[in-house]
């Protein structure tokens, strides 16, 4: 850090000029959950989300049923989901299979493993 920049000027030039936040409780939250919640309990779910103002919901996840029983209505969910502007409802994929399923969904806005 320079000492002839003042710290308030520092933190303003690094820092970004937005954030996007991403409520990731449908699909996090619930795929830990003992039992299944009903595809109409997440749904309602979302939409009390998006109604409170969130504008990006990660809805579901594409991974296998197998693996992750709680998550296997992802398409449902997505055929489903409550149309209001201003809110992107996205999908984590981690692998093609989950990619070309969530695409067939009609999935617009897809978060991917790294």
């Amino acid at each position: 850090m320079s000492h002839s920049q003042p710290r308030e000027s520092l933190v303003e030039t690094t820092l970004p000029k937005t954030v996007r936040v991403v409520e990731v409780g449908p699909r996090d939250g619930l795929q830990n959950e003992p039992e299944p919640v009903s595809t109409p309990h997440k749904l309602l779910f979302i939409q009390k989300l998006a109604e409170a103002g969130l504008k990006h919901i990660e809805a579901s996840s594409f991974v296998s049923p197998k693996w992750v029983p709680q998550l296997g209505d992802a398409e449902e969910i997505f055929a489903n989901l409550p149309q209001q502007a201003g809110v992107a409802y996205s999908a984590l994929v981690p692998n093609m299979k989950g990619f070309e399923r969530a695409v067939a969904s009609g999935v617009r806005h897809i978060a991917v493993f790294t």
